[in-house]
């Protein structure tokens, strides 16, 4: 796949932003600044301002005797990246993969994208479009690398009478462009959005002046004086003359820019392994058309577990909204699946919280967790606890999602005497017991987490009591088997012993006492409920 990266400029990203929030601004020239060595100095100034000759690095007192009304606000130093951030993951609606590049630009791979938005001109116009709506000025261009996006962004385009290139430049970079639709309006050569053919951008950066190949300040100021004006009066020198001369870092740039070196970007958010999207044409506000779209990404999805003999463990649907939200809605499985039905129905319930307004114009599938799928052999007769049956699994994976993973427990048992200590929950569905359950004794189906303190009248040593009472109801014993003498763990704590009775009282209810240490003649010893039994 030929690579393509889009290169976004924001010349007055942050005077944009003042000017969002107070549009009083929209029509004066004002700057930001903030107090260096006791002086205010400009950090940022808008188009009016440019205009009337003001420039980043002047003295407020010096840039006031230039422009008279000339308003000044104090400037936050980290709202630039704060605001990058927040474009690049809203440009995830073009790409999985979008970068903030510093301080005033964001990098996307556009990579096998623009086709969704009927070819690359209409990629990129509608990226200018719905940024400039936003309030945003910005320049944007494709080419097949980091470094040329980069260059045609901020020396070929003409924003806003602020033009860097020169007819000569513009000239070839126009004969680069490509117009994939020319009948629609929406698909003309939008301003400020440029394409350059695959494969064209190295004669279009030829005339470009250094500073377009991201070069320190001081290489541009001596490349100048050598007479070296452009990148084809010195692209084609010796590389060890260049190297000599203007350093490493300008051969890595020029390599960057041409495509012979390459250029890697960090993502604000790292694209899953696992994901799929499905652009719509038409922003999404119904249910029925979210469980449409959830339909055809689950298949793609599944498809594709299957091919590799994978299955999902964890599924997030991310949906992004006109307005610029971002819902989202996740499920769980205990055992890995690419049952697509399934995990639809897992999804089914949640689809009714996403509140979709003024419509979703991207879906995301995404498996942040996925396993290896476990292939059992089926028996006519199975003896252990089939666990390993699928259907059981995926009957468990609806409860959860119904009623909250939290509800459903599996124990196993543990290598303890006494019985609150002699079970331990599970860490996953397909955990193995260490020793197996312990069937030689009754054991209650309904064990307290701690025993409760009951009273017993006339007890008899070595029997179990005649009655007890439980939370005030008096309960008269009729049958009753022990004991069953359990000591402590000698190595956890030290303490009385247990004997254990199963009993059974008049009406048939059946429970598992027992009395906490020896009778003696202090009456030390105390009888505790512990469990009910079917």
């Amino acid at each position: 796949m030929q690579q393509r990266f889009v290169s976004l400029w924001f010349r007055y990203l942050k005077t944009d932003w003042f000017t969002l929030r107070q549009p009083r601004l929209k029509d004066m020239p004002f700057v930001l600044a903030l107090p260096v060595h006791g002086r205010m100095v400009i950090t940022a100034a808008n188009r009016l301002a440019e205009k009337g000759g003001v420039a980043v690095g002047m003295v407020v007192a010096d840039a006031r005797s230039i422009l008279s009304g000339l308003e000044v606000l104090d400037d936050r130093p980290e709202l630039g990246d704060k605001l990058l951030k927040g474009i690049a993951e809203w440009c995830i609606r073009y790409t999985p993969i979008a970068a903030v590049d510093s301080p005033d630009g964001i990098v996307l791979d556009a990579s096998g994208c623009a086709y969704l938005w009927g070819g690359e001109q209409a990629y990129v116009n509608d990226l200018v479009e719905r940024l400039g709506k936003k309030g945003y000025q910005l320049c944007a261009a494709m080419a097949d690398t980091v470094g040329s996006a980069w260059a045609f962004a901020r020396y070929s385009v003409d924003l806003n009478q602020q033009a860097t290139a020169s007819k000569h430049t513009a000239s070839i970079v126009s004969d680069a462009v490509t117009l994939q639709h020319t009948t629609p309006a929406r698909d003309a050569v939008h301003p400020g959005a440029i394409v350059i053919r695959p494969r064209e951008h190295l004669n279009a950066l030829l005339p470009l002046p250094p500073a377009a190949l991201r070069i320190d300040a001081t290489v541009q100021e001596r490349l100048y004086k050598l007479g070296l004006r452009d990148i084809q009066s010195f692209a084609a020198l010796p590389r060890t003359s260049l190297r000599k001369r203007f350093g490493p870092q300008t051969l890595l740039r020029l390599d960057q820019a041409f495509g012979r070196e390459q250029e890697f970007i960090t993502p604000v958010i790292s694209p899953e392994l696992y994901q799929e999207r499905l652009p719509c044409l038409e922003p999404i506000v119904t249910a029925k058309g979210i469980e449409m779209a959830l339909e055809n990404l689950l298949a793609m999805m599944c498809n594709r577990l299957t091919h590799e003999e994978k299955g999902l463990r964890i599924a997030q649907l991310k949906c992004y909204c006109v307005d610029g939200r971002v819902e989202t809605v996740g499920v769980q499985t205990n055992r890995p699946s690419h049952n697509a039905k399934h995990i639809f129905k897992l999804f089914e319930d949640k689809i009714r919280s996403i509140r979709p307004d003024l419509g979703i114009e991207l879906f995301v599938l995404e498996a942040p967790q996925v396993e290896e799928v476990s292939h059992v052999q089926d028996a006519i007769w199975r003896q252990d606890n089939s666990l390993q049956d699928t259907a059981l699994a995926e009957l468990l994976d609806r409860l959860a999602g119904r009623l909250g993973a939290a509800q459903i427990k599996r124990f196993l048992p543990a290598e303890h005497y006494w019985p609150e200590r002699a079970v331990k929950p599970a860490t996953s569905f397909h955990e193995e017991p260490d020793i197996p359950w312990r069937l030689d004794r009754p054991r209650p189906i309904l064990l307290l987490p701690q025993p409760e303190l009951i009273v017993v009248a006339a007890p008899i040593p070595d029997y179990p009591p005649m009655n007890f009472r439980y939370k005030g109801v008096l309960h008269t014993i009729k049958r009753a088997d022990g004991p069953e003498r359990i000591e402590q763990e000698w190595w956890l704590q030290q303490g009385q012993h247990r004997d254990y009775y199963t009993v059974e009282d008049e009406l048939g209810r059946r429970y598992w006492l027992f009395r906490l240490g020896h009778y003696d003649e202090e009456r030390t010893f105390q009888w505790f409920i512990h469990g009910f039994f079917a």
